[in-house]
């Protein structure tokens, strides 16, 4: 059974984080915009939605900043 009072309204919200792909390559860190998270109305929980899945790496959730194009670490 669904709940609905827990569905997030990413249609119309802008996200509460921004998903991260980072990549260590030696002592530099690349960081890639892979998709977005979005709380819960109830806020104990999150829905993740990624464009893509990385194989390698981490996943890192920011709150997003003023500037969404500037990649943080960069």
């Amino acid at each position: 059974m669904a709940r609905s009072n827990t569905a997030p309204a990413q249609e119309t919200n802008p996200p509460d984080f921004l998903a991260w792909h980072v990549a260590n390559k030696g002592d530099k860190g690349f960081w890639t915009r892979i998709g977005a998270a979005w709380f819960h109305r109830d806020r104990k929980g999150l829905s993740l939605q990624l464009e893509v899945v990385p194989i390698n790496g981490r996943i890192v959730l920011r709150t997003p900043q003023d500037d969404e194009k500037k990649e943080p670490g960069a």
